[in-house]
């Protein structure tokens, strides 16, 4: 039973600027309200259009403890549902990706069209309505190729992310490309403090020297480079060919290009391109990073020729799977257009680095020591605006019950 007083007193017990209470990070009870408000209330980037390419082509997964599925219908219509029978409630289909003509139940074959459609319930009453018995939808938002699902009616407006994102996105061309590889990496952490590393690069210097190599990490604030010359030559460039640069952000979501290192033209081992075919068609080379993220659990760039993807799922109190995606033009060839090892290295190691130090921020949060620490303004301003929003997206819920 959920304990709205107690979470509530937690939140109000947070100094302005600070970390949370340990309890925050550790207790079961707070990841269910975790689990149920905010996943369960927020939109989730799952991957890209082009992972369903045919009818029946499907991305199935689980959100906290509920999974769901997004198919493409025999009409080319994105879909998502409750990956759930409306017989006896068995999941439909194992996590991953598949293709399927219908969706068939394993325990009792009920079966199901690509529309959600109830086709067969076998030895059912005379009055059974096939018809009240679909799967049960969730709300599915497709962002220039980009896959985002809500498992609530009442989850925020989608229509102002849209609108910046959109026309940004579009350049790179997400619908003409294909995942070029996927990983999922268990993090014994909580899914905040991933977050919080993730909304962060104070730690980078130190921790990340592959990352290093092309991210400007020493930036502060917002992607704030007020007065540096290197970001303002990079704004002129890319007005002259159409790119804003222009740092945009609403509750919940942020969307900024911003320059990479001098000389650099992407996030790999050597600065350099790592994939030959480019998915944007724009005349320059170095037009730095696309950044896109929303909370409660994402970020992603997109870089000339390719695109990466971060998504967090919590699986309890103190574990995380984050799932990571690989994108290149569809028609970029491995072995001759980009190597596996040349297109993942640099997000690989630094999402190893991250889950190393994820896992030991956990171990010093859990011991009797923890007292939450002040935040750096300047370095770590999107980490305390992911805890803001995280305190007054739960405050909002639990007043409101």
């Amino acid at each position: 039973m959920l304990d709205s007083a107690r979470i509530l007193a937690l939140l109000d017990s947070r100094r302005p600027g600070h970390a949370l209470p340990q309890a925050l990070y550790n207790d079961p009870a707070v990841h269910r309200f975790d689990i149920d408000v905010i996943f369960g209330r927020s939109w989730l980037m799952i991957g890209f259009e082009v992972e369903l390419p045919k009818p029946g082509s499907y991305i199935a997964l689980t959100v906290g403890r509920s999974p769901i599925i997004v198919i493409r219908d025999r009409g080319g219509d994105i879909r998502g549902f409750h990956n759930v029978c409306r017989h006896r409630g068995a999941q439909l289909c194992s996590d991953g990706a598949g293709r399927s003509a219908r969706l068939v139940c394993p325990y009792h074959q009920w079966t199901y069209d690509l529309d959600g459609k109830l086709l067969h319930a076998d030895r059912m009453a005379e009055d059974f309505d096939p018809a009240a018995h679909g799967l049960t939808p969730i709300r599915v938002e497709l962002l220039a190729g980009c896959i985002y699902v809500c498992l609530s009616d009442d989850g925020p407006d989608f229509a102002p992310f849209r609108a910046v994102a959109e026309p940004q996105l579009l350049k790179h061309n997400f619908r003409d490309a294909k995942v070029a590889f996927s990983s999922v990496l268990v993090e014994k952490a909580n899914w905040k403090l991933v977050m919080e590393n993730a909304r962060e690069c104070y730690h980078c210097a130190a921790c990340h020297p592959e990352l290093g190599i092309a991210f400007p990490t020493g930036m502060s604030k917002h992607f704030d480079f007020t007065g540096d010359e290197h970001a303002a030559n990079f704004d002129r460039r890319m007005a002259d060919v159409g790119l804003d640069t222009t740092p945009r952000e609403g509750d919940w979501w942020q969307v900024a290009r911003f320059p990479l290192n001098p000389g650099i033209e992407s996030m790999s081992m050597d600065g350099k391109p790592c994939v030959d075919r480019r998915m944007i068609d724009v005349n320059a080379r170095e037009i730095g990073s696309l950044r896109w993220a929303i909370e409660p659990h994402n970020f992603s760039h997109a870089l000339p020729e390719y695109a990466f993807m971060f998504s967090a799922f919590p699986t309890g109190p103190e574990e995380t799977i984050v799932l990571s995606k690989w994108l290149v033009h569809k028609d970029a060839v491995e072995g001759v257009d980009y190597t596996l090892e040349g297109l993942t290295e640099t997000w690989t190691r630094t999402n190893l680095q991250d889950r190393d130090l994820a896992e030991n921020n956990q171990r010093g949060v859990n011991g009797l020591g923890y007292r939450p620490g002040p935040y750096s303004d300047d370095a770590e301003a999107l980490v305390i605006r992911f805890v803001d929003w995280y305190g007054a997206t739960a405050r909002r819920h639990l007043e409101a019950a």
